[in-house]
């Protein structure tokens, strides 16, 4: 007989509280994540998901409220981008402007 493994899914408040809970804490993330009944690896790629952007992180599967929050959500993402280009620059004109001794 098959036994097809269902994908479980996780409410967005129990992802953010299992990543602050992990950042607060002491204990390896390996630890936290058995106690919370999820892989490390799980653990790990919502910290990413929430360091990379708190307010966007883990917003689910459906679709967003109206037209006006996707785009919101949309020029927060091009201007993080934007921001991440803008710090990588600074520091390319930072190390090319040194003056060689």
């Amino acid at each position: 007989m098959h036994s097809e493994r269902q994908r479980r899914q996780y409410p967005a408040e129990f992802k953010r509280e299992s990543v602050e809970l992990l950042l607060r804490s002491r204990k390896p993330a390996k630890e936290i994540a058995d106690d919370l009944g999820i892989t490390a690896n799980m653990l790990h790629r919502w910290k990413r998901e929430y360091l990379a952007d708190q307010s966007t992180a883990f917003p689910g599967t459906g679709h967003l409220q109206t037209p006006e929050e996707e785009q919101i959500r949309a020029l927060e993402r091009e201007l993080r981008s934007v921001k991440e280009e803008r710090d990588i620059l600074k520091k390319v004109v930072s190390i090319f402007s040194k003056d060689p001794k």
